[in-house]
């Protein structure tokens, strides 16, 4: 069997997981992540070109990594906001790795700079990372941070060191197939909490340094946990929780008709006497619900 099978058949055994761990000395915590398959179905339904695909790959994996740190029925979104073709891109999950992703305008169509592909000029030098939480409060957390490289893990690592106070290293990584599918992605962030010991942290850097991608160690057939292990070389921890990741989005018709009634009567009726009909497609999933001229009037009669 060729080492490519063998990564292949590996892939099939594993696939998208998180894992998560904390250092026994209680001064690390990271989090890595294989999102090959979740980035691959969420780019698909996106219809993204090659720019955009490696785009929205590095905020879906980002989100990802992020909602490890939920519970129960906690929700997070990350919206990256640039003036680049790309327009507006969305990630939401939950503390179950359930993800779902969009971006406005999935083709860049950019060429590549220095042979890589041109993420910061497709999401666009000036704009705002913005950060939802659904924490289960009366009002949802929000927080907003200027774009600082527009490469997704920088500005991750920024709002997390800025916005959340906690020091981050975040690395994000999406490799395309000669055919522009997703051949791998995932990454890992790395938080250091307090009190920290400024050598151990040096020791971190160096080693983050030394180490290949974590696209290239997926593909070499290597779990999150084997990621983390060579990063954390050395310094003993502690595996907190390990949680498979999945597309899901929970998009449904009553919702749709929820959306539609929210738009009013006039709107309604308005539909109904120029089109006869209404089209809603779902942002993450592209799902597609109609309503013939019969549902819009129940919709109507509901709001009377």
């Amino acid at each position: 069997m060729s080492s490519a099978q063998e990564t292949d058949r590996a892939r099939e055994k594993t696939g998208d997981h998180l894992v998560r761990i904390v250092s026994e000395d209680g001064n690390f915590r990271a989090m890595a992540a294989d999102t090959t398959e979740l980035v691959n179905e969420v780019c698909r339904r996106q219809q993204t070109d090659l720019t955009a695909t490696v785009a929205l790959g590095r905020l879906v994996t980002g989100g990802a990594l992020m909602g490890c740190l939920l519970k129960g029925a906690q929700r997070l979104a990350l919206v990256v906001e640039g003036n680049g073709p790309l327009g507006k891109l969305s990630v939401e999950t939950d503390a179950n790795g359930r993800v779902r992703g969009s971006v406005r305008q999935p083709q860049a169509n950019l060429p590549p700079r220095e042979d890589r592909f041109d993420v910061a000029g497709a999401i666009g030098r000036a704009g705002f990372l913005h950060v939802w939480k659904d924490l289960g409060l009366k009002e949802p957390y929000r927080s907003m941070v200027q774009l600082q490289s527009s490469e997704i893990g920088d500005d991750l690592a920024y709002y997390l060191t800025t916005s959340e106070q906690v020091p981050s290293s975040v690395a994000l990584g999406v490799e395309l197939a000669a055919d522009g599918s997703v051949a791998a992605a995932g990454g890992f962030i790395v938080q250091a909490l307090p009190p920290g010991d400024i050598h151990q942290i040096a020791g971190l850097e160096a080693q983050l340094r030394r180490m290949p991608p974590s696209t290239t160690q997926i593909r070499q057939g290597k779990r999150a946990d084997d990621i983390l292990a060579e990063l954390f070389h050395g310094v003993p921890f502690a595996v907190q929780q390990e949680i498979p990741l999945q597309f899901y989005c929970p998009c449904n018709r009553r919702q749709i008709e929820e959306m539609l009634v929210g738009l009013g009567r006039q709107e309604l009726q308005t539909l109904l006497q120029e089109q006869e009909r209404a089209q809603v497609t779902c942002e993450y999933c592209r799902e597609v619900y109609d309503f013939d001229a019969r549902e819009l009037q129940e919709l109507l009669d509901r709001i009377e």
